[in-house]
Protein backbone atom coordinates (compact mmCIF):
# COMPACT_ATOMS: atom_id res chain seq x y z
CA UNK A 1 0.00 0.00 0.00
CA UNK A 2 1.40 3.66 -0.92
CA UNK A 3 -0.03 6.66 0.58
CA UNK A 4 0.83 10.08 -0.86
CA UNK A 5 0.65 13.40 0.74
CA UNK A 6 2.32 17.05 0.65
CA UNK A 7 0.20 18.82 -2.09
CA UNK A 8 -1.61 21.50 -1.86
CA UNK A 9 -2.01 24.77 -3.64
CA UNK A 10 0.97 27.30 -4.06
CA UNK A 11 2.54 30.28 -5.86
CA UNK A 12 4.04 29.87 -9.40
CA UNK A 13 7.76 29.79 -7.93
CA UNK A 14 7.39 28.20 -4.84
CA UNK A 15 7.74 24.45 -3.26
CA UNK A 16 6.45 21.62 -1.93
CA UNK A 17 7.64 18.27 -1.07
CA UNK A 18 5.45 15.86 -1.61
CA UNK A 19 6.20 12.42 0.54
CA UNK A 20 4.90 9.01 -0.59
CA UNK A 21 4.98 6.13 2.72
CA UNK A 22 4.71 2.54 1.68
CA UNK A 23 3.88 -0.55 3.44
CA UNK A 24 3.07 -4.27 3.68
CA UNK A 25 6.63 -4.78 1.25
CA UNK A 26 9.70 -4.83 1.94
CA UNK A 27 10.70 -1.46 0.93
CA UNK A 28 14.23 -1.72 -0.16
CA UNK A 29 13.35 -4.21 -2.35
CA UNK A 30 10.95 -1.98 -4.58
CA UNK A 31 11.29 0.64 -7.40
CA UNK A 32 9.98 3.52 -7.47
CA UNK A 33 8.81 6.94 -9.29
CA UNK A 34 6.22 9.51 -9.20
CA UNK A 35 3.36 10.42 -12.10
CA UNK A 36 0.97 12.98 -12.57
CA UNK A 37 -2.19 13.66 -14.43
CA UNK A 38 -3.42 17.24 -15.24
CA UNK A 39 -7.04 17.76 -15.70
CA UNK A 40 -8.06 16.28 -19.47
CA UNK A 41 -4.63 15.72 -19.69
CA UNK A 42 -2.72 11.73 -19.86
CA UNK A 43 -0.41 10.40 -17.28
CA UNK A 44 2.80 11.75 -17.33
CA UNK A 45 6.36 10.15 -15.90
CA UNK A 46 7.81 12.92 -13.64
CA UNK A 47 10.32 10.67 -11.61
CA UNK A 48 11.77 7.81 -10.61
CA UNK A 49 13.97 6.24 -7.73
CA UNK A 50 15.90 2.71 -8.04
CA UNK A 51 15.78 0.76 -5.16
CA UNK A 52 19.01 1.27 -3.84
CA UNK A 53 18.49 4.98 -4.20
CA UNK A 54 21.65 5.76 -6.66
CA UNK A 55 20.01 5.77 -9.52
CA UNK A 56 17.11 8.39 -10.79
CA UNK A 57 15.78 9.32 -13.83
CA UNK A 58 13.50 12.21 -14.68
CA UNK A 59 10.55 13.54 -17.33
CA UNK A 60 11.98 16.80 -19.07
CA UNK A 61 9.28 19.11 -18.31
CA UNK A 62 10.90 18.18 -14.53
CA UNK A 63 14.58 18.30 -15.19
CA UNK A 64 16.48 20.57 -12.85
CA UNK A 65 13.70 21.50 -10.60
CA UNK A 66 12.06 18.37 -9.24
CA UNK A 67 14.28 15.57 -7.08
CA UNK A 68 13.30 12.69 -6.35
CA UNK A 69 14.93 10.63 -2.91
CA UNK A 70 13.85 8.04 -0.61
CA UNK A 71 14.69 7.19 3.01
CA UNK A 72 14.68 3.37 3.37
CA UNK A 73 14.61 3.28 6.74
CA UNK A 74 11.35 4.93 7.14
CA UNK A 75 9.87 3.35 4.31
CA UNK A 76 9.30 6.74 2.51
CA UNK A 77 10.03 8.37 -1.38
CA UNK A 78 9.86 12.20 -1.68
CA UNK A 79 9.68 14.17 -4.70
CA UNK A 80 11.00 18.16 -3.81
CA UNK A 81 9.48 20.43 -6.29
CA UNK A 82 10.66 23.62 -6.09
CA UNK A 83 10.21 26.62 -9.46
CA UNK A 84 6.58 24.78 -9.96
CA UNK A 85 5.02 26.67 -12.42
CA UNK A 86 1.22 26.52 -12.91
CA UNK A 87 1.94 24.27 -15.45
CA UNK A 88 2.94 21.15 -12.89
CA UNK A 89 -0.64 21.61 -11.61
CA UNK A 90 -1.77 18.06 -11.71
CA UNK A 91 -2.49 14.64 -9.41
CA UNK A 92 0.62 12.88 -8.32
CA UNK A 93 1.18 9.74 -7.84
CA UNK A 94 3.28 7.32 -6.38
CA UNK A 95 3.91 3.83 -7.78
CA UNK A 96 6.42 0.75 -7.26
CA UNK A 97 7.14 -2.21 -8.63
CA UNK A 98 9.31 -5.21 -7.46
CA UNK A 99 12.67 -4.58 -8.84
CA UNK A 100 15.36 -7.61 -9.14
CA UNK A 101 17.95 -4.92 -10.55
CA UNK A 102 19.36 -2.50 -8.02
CA UNK A 103 20.21 0.65 -9.51
CA UNK A 104 16.84 0.16 -12.53
CA UNK A 105 14.69 3.34 -13.40
CA UNK A 106 11.35 2.73 -15.02
CA UNK A 107 9.52 6.25 -16.78
CA UNK A 108 7.38 3.54 -17.87
CA UNK A 109 3.77 3.33 -16.25
CA UNK A 110 2.81 -0.38 -17.08
CA UNK A 111 6.19 -1.28 -15.29
CA UNK A 112 4.61 -0.19 -12.11
CA UNK A 113 2.21 -2.75 -9.85
CA UNK A 114 1.19 -1.01 -7.02
CA UNK A 115 -0.06 2.86 -6.94
CA UNK A 116 -1.25 5.28 -4.02
CA UNK A 117 -4.24 7.07 -4.20
CA UNK A 118 -2.98 10.13 -5.40
CA UNK A 119 -1.95 13.98 -3.85
CA UNK A 120 -3.55 17.23 -5.45
CA UNK A 121 -0.87 19.99 -6.54
CA UNK A 122 -2.24 23.34 -7.74
CA UNK A 123 -0.06 26.34 -9.04
CA UNK A 124 -1.52 29.25 -8.68
CA UNK A 125 0.08 32.37 -11.51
Amino acid sequence: QLQASGGGLVQAGGSLRLSCVASGRTFSSLGMGWFRQAPGKEREFAAAISRSGDSTYYGDSVKGRFTISRDNAKNTMFLQMNSLKPEDTAVYYCAAYSSGRSRYTSPRWYEYDYWGQGTKVTVSS
